[in-house]
C-alpha cells in the first residue's frame, strides 16, 4: 500500500532526543504528541525547545510568529492512549529493552492498523522490538543524531520484515523534517556506530597507551584528517558511559576485539566521568 504524506506525529519520551525530534516535526508542520512518564519531565523537555528556538530567534533564522507556530504544533501527554490516531510513532525513550518493548507493546493495542512504528535507538537490535507487536511490517529504526536540530541525518533501519512502503513512507518523512537519509539493516551499530566506535576506542587505547598526549590525539585528527572535533572530545561529547554502552552491545554480538572496550574507559565511567554532561571526562568542563 501507498502510505499518505503523515499529519499527526506520536513520540516516546522528550528528552534530549525525544524533544529535538518533536522539535524538527513541529518546524515542518507536523501535529505532534509528545508522551512522557510525567508532566514535569515533559516540561523540561518543552523547555529544551523553547530554548533552541529562542537560539534561532537570535541568530535570525526564525522570527516570534514561527516560533509561536512551532510551540502550538506540540501537544504533551501522560497517557498513551492520545498516541491512538498518529500515523508514525517514533520511541525515543531510555536505552532499556524492556522499557522500549513495553512501551511497543502497549501501543500495538492502542494505535490504528497502519501506524507505523519506529524507533530512534542507536544499538538495540530493531527486529527484537518488532517482535513484541503484531505489525512488524510496519517497523523500522529512524536513528537521528544529536543535537537533532543540527545533525543533518538520519538512518533508517529496516528489519528482515519491514516493508518496502513503510522503508519508503519513513525516509519520506526524515526527508519533510529536513534530514539526509542513508538506509542500513538491522546491524549493531547500523551504519555510522559500527564505524564510529572502533575509532573512538582506538583513541583511548592510544592515550592509555601513552602514544600522545589527548590534546595532541584531537588536534592529529582535526587538522590530519579535517575532523570537526578529535575523537577524545567528541566522546565526551557522546558521553563515556553511552559509548561504552554501545562498544559492549557491539561486542556481545560481533566477538570482534576492535569493539572492546580499553579498560581506562570502563574505569572512568566506574568513576562516575562520563564527560560533559558529567563535567569531567577526558576533559574538564565545570571551569
Amino acid at each position: 500500500m501507498e502510505y499518505p504524506m503523515f499529519k499527526k506525529v506520536g513520540i516516546i519520551g522528550c528528552g534530549q532526543m525525544g524533544s529535538g525530534i518533536a522539535q524538527v516535526s513541529a518546524q515542518a508542520g507536523y501535529q505532534v504528541i509528545c508522551n512522557e512518564v510525567s508532566e514535569e519531565l515533559y516540561q523540561k523537555g518543552l523547555r529544551g525547545i523553547t530554548k533552541q528556538l529562542d537560539k534561532a530567534i537570535e541568530k535570525g533564522k526564525l522570527d516570534a510568529a514561527a516560533k509561536a507556530k512551532v510551540l502550538g504544533n506540540i501537544t504533551g501527554t501522560t497517557d498513551l492512549a492520545d498516541l491512538a490516531d498518529c500515523d508514525i510513532v517514533i520511541e525515543a525513550a531510555t536505552e532499556d529493552m524492556a522499557v522500549k518493548r513495553e512501551a511497543f507493546k502497549e501501543l500495538d493495542k492502542i494505535c490504528k492498523a497502519e501506524t507505523i512504528f519506529a524507533s530512534n535507538t542507536s544499538s538495540l537490535p530493531i527486529g527484537d522490538l518488532a517482535a513484541v507487536t503484531s505489525r512488524r511490517t510496519k517497523f523500522l529504526g529512524l536513528h537521528f543524531f544529536n543535537p537533532v536540530p543540527v545533525m543533518k541525518l538520519v538512518e533508517v533501519v529496516r528489519t528482515l520484515d519491514t516493508s518496502p512502503e513503510t522503508a519508503s513512507a519513513a525516509k519520506a518523512f526524515a526527508e519533510s523534517v529536513g534530514k539526509t537519509v542513508v538506509m542500513a539493516k538491522d546491524s549493531p551499530g547500523f551504519i555510522v556506530n559500527v564505524l564510529l566506535i572502533p575509532y573512538l576506542l582506538d583513541a583511548i587505547r592510544q592515550y592509555e597507551h601513552g602514544l600522545a598526549t589527548r590534546e595532541d590525539i584531537d588536534n592529529g585528527m582535526m587538522f590530519g584528517c579535517g575532523h570537526p572535533m578529535g575523537p577524545l572530545t567528541l566522546t565526551d561529547f557522546i558521553g563515556l558511559d553511552t559509548t561504552l554502552y554501545i562498544a559492549d552491545i557491539m561486542f556481545a554480538e560481533f566477538k570482534d576485539s576492535h569493539y572492546a572496550a580499553p579498560p581506562l574507559l570502563r574505569r572512568m565511567v566506574n568513576a562516575g566521568y562520563l564527560g560533559k554532561k558529567s563535567g569531567r571526562g577526558f576533559y574538564e568542563y565545570n571551569k
